[in-house]
């Protein structure tokens, strides 16, 4: 090797660049691998020399790429190991060297992620200068969605909204469908990690539609919009993504269709159903959440009077993601089958102490998600019904002509009935009225 590299430094300048190429196809090619990594290091340390030439040393590493391609395919670790190498050499001169340096750092990239190392694939990308030779904008928004995407795989939600956040600025600059396709699903994920669950079931679901898409990613896609939607705070916004997916005929293939109807239909949930649904939920979706220091407060007011009362639960609040959702899924149910309710009665069906019941139902009031109003001095909650049927689930999901089952739902729909009766008599009545006076309509006597 000493030889052969003597004989290319005594060669003209314009003669360097495809000798030095000549002999990296000759080391890679040929069959002694127990040398290759320290042969190839030696032959781009001398490429780099100074007395060879910015020039050379840059066409040298950029054919050293594209042989890498090939070598890469039969020992992925002896070509990590060149590339790491390599960029070492490289990175005193990088100013020289930066386009070279970037691509072999998402040659490298490209090995971690076959490897599944997704946060060193993700690593290598952030430390490539996507400012280097005015790179185009839409090759910064290709490499910071990948990016996100690679720590989505490992979770890494904080970090990966922050590089979502620089690819947002660009995706005007993208026109690649798959780029964009891969984007939208980076926001609907990290929606999800987020907790935003609406949001995200609006894009899991959108993305279910995109016929460029495989079949089966499409019907994950649809799974993780019902999950998100069933995890969603309850209220009308959440009502209309429940009627958008019941409207969908292929969700009743999908094994939490059951829980995704009985919420869409306004049904109490029972544990069994929640714990079979609880099943197909991923980590962050299971996470454990605290009680503000208000509702903790709040929660213990008052119940020292039950504090000898067996019947009565002992739980302050919900402890996950999926019981909170549960739990104000279930008072929604509660304000379309009763009246009123007292606040021990729904803490007996939420499993929680009545002043918890009470201030969960305060929360959903305030926040314009469950209409009433609370009366603290005889301790019960009026459910209001006037116009439900403006913000009833399925004129607000445009459900249109999808059945529904009926359901003996109780009294606020017995009142509504009889306001409808009441209001088509007095119609009847008025118009009666009208065409007796215009002469139109006459009463005659009737002989016994």
């Amino acid at each position: 090797m000493e030889s052969k590299l003597a004989g290319v430094s005594s060669l003209p300048q314009k003669d360097k660049a495809a000798a030095f190429v000549s002999l990296l196809t000759e080391v890679l090619s040929g069959s002694d691998q127990s040398t290759l990594q320290q042969d190839i290091h030696t032959i781009i340390e001398n490429a780099l020399h100074d007395n060879v030439g910015i020039v050379v040393g840059r066409q040298v590493l950029g054919e050293l790429v594209k042989l890498l391609d090939q070598v890469s395919a039969k020992n992925s670790d002896l070509t990590k190991q060149i590339v790491e190498d390599t960029i070492a050499l490289i990175q005193p001169r990088i100013i020289n060297y930066e386009e070279q340096a970037n691509a072999l750092r998402s040659q490298l990239a490209d090995i971690f992620e076959k490897e599944e190392d997704w946060t060193d694939a993700a690593k290598v990308l952030m430390t490539i200068n996507l400012d280097a030779g005015q790179r185009p904008e839409e090759d910064k928004f290709r490499v910071y969605v990948r990016i996100v995407r690679l720590l989505l795989e490992e979770e890494d939600n904080v970090q990966a909204e922050s590089y979502y956040n620089r690819a947002a600025n660009l995706a005007h600059s993208s026109s690649d469908r798959e780029t964009l396709l891969q984007f939208k699903l980076c926001q609907a994920r990290l929606h999800d990690y987020s907790r935003r669950f609406l949001e995200a079931a609006s894009r899991y679901h959108e993305l279910s539609y995109v016929a460029e898409i495989d079949e089966d990613d499409r019907k994950m896609m649809l799974s993780a919009a019902v999950t998100c939607a069933v995890l969603a705070p309850a209220g009308p916004n959440r009502s209309r993504i429940l009627a958008s997916l019941c409207r969908d005929e292929r969700t009743s293939e999908l094994p939490t269709f059951n829980i995704l109807s009985k919420m869409f239909y306004d049904r109490i949930l029972r544990p069994a159903e929640v714990k079979e649904f609880e099943g197909t939920l991923k980590q962050h979706q299971l996470a454990k959440i605290t009680l503000s220091p208000n509702d903790r407060v709040a929660t213990g007011v008052g119940e020292d009077e039950y504090a000898n009362d067996p019947t009565i639960s002992k739980r302050t609040g919900p402890s996950t993601v999926l019981d909170r959702a549960v739990m104000e899924h279930n008072v929604l149910a509660c304000s379309r089958i009763y009246n009123n309710i007292s606040f021990r009665g729904l803490g007996t069906l939420l499993d929680l102490t009545p002043a918890a019941a009470e201030t969960m139902a305060r929360k959903m009031i305030e926040q314009g998600r469950l209409k009433g109003t609370i009366d603290q001095v005889e301790r019960l909650i009026w459910f209001d019904v006037r116009g439900e049927d403006d913000d009833a689930q399925g004129k607000a999901g445009g459900l249109g002509d999808v059945e529904q089952a009926p359901e003996d739902t109780g009294a606020p729909f017995t009142k509504r009935w009889d306001r409808q009766i009441r209001l088509t008599a007095a119609n009847v009545e008025s118009i009666v009225q009208n065409m007796t006076d215009k002469g139109l309509l006459t009463f005659g006597t009737v002989e016994a």
